[in-house]
């Protein structure tokens, strides 16, 4: 497996600009990511989905830094992947401890328990779907196997998760990988290599990193010479 400090290296690790949750989003209407984003997501996927010694179909989103979210980032990845060849995308909302996902991604006429279509080949599976009516601070093994049922309704699914803690990485284990989100000048090295060692003790794979929050952008053109 690689090490934090290579992936970080990679320009597939790296997301230029703040993830930011999108206000704007509608159930039918989902935009792309624009420029230097959309290449940097497409690098993203390929390295988790189309570049791999075995077939990842489930992967998860975690940060590390409590104040930073993944939503947008989960459904820009899930976006731009929907986009490519003729595979049904699962969006699937994993948090058990922030706010629903469609909530925060403005994404309005989400209700009960079941699918709903965002955009072409794109399903967002609200949490509803696996969650039971329990403590925030626990789960039970029949929500967790809801959950990985879900995951397995599509023929790829983007789960967002809430930042890291026990029960996420608890929770983590029905994907086939968990990508970590660190955020630029705020996130430790130190921290960082402690949550990896917690992963693959708790035995989740860490397919991959994501720098969030850069304040000094990489140049287009040392971009597109990597």
């Amino acid at each position: 497996m690689n090490t934090l400090a290579g992936l970080l290296a990679e320009p597939s690790a790296v997301v230029e600009g703040p993830l930011r949750v999108g206000a704007h989003a509608h159930p039918s209407i989902v935009r792309l990511p624009d420029g230097i984003r959309r290449e940097q997501i497409q690098a993203l996927i390929h390295q988790l989905f189309l570049c791999s010694d075995r077939r990842i179909r489930n992967v998860g989103f975690a940060a590390v830094e409590a104040s930073t979210d993944t939503a947008q980032l989960c459904l820009d990845v899930a976006t731009v992947l929907a986009g490519i060849g003729s595979h049904d995308v699962g969006l699937i909302d994993g948090r058990l401890q922030s706010s629903a996902l469609h909530t925060e991604l403005g994404i309005e006429g989400v209700r009960g328990n079941t699918t709903q279509g965002i955009a072409e080949r794109l399903w967002l599976a609200p949490r509803s779907m696996w969650l039971e009516n329990i403590p925030e601070q626990s789960i039970w093994d029949p929500s967790l196997s809801r959950l990985r049922a879900a995951t397995m309704d599509f023929d790829y699914s983007v789960v967002s998760f809430d930042p890291l803690s026990w029960l996420t990485i608890r929770i983590s284990q029905v994907c086939d990988g968990l990508v970590l989100v660190l955020t630029a000048n705020r996130t430790r090295r130190l921290v960082a290599a402690q949550v990896q060692e917690q992963l693959r003790r708790a035995r989740v794979p860490v397919l991959g990193v994501v720098l969030a929050d850069r304040q000094f952008p990489v140049p287009e053109g040392l971009y597109r010479s990597l």
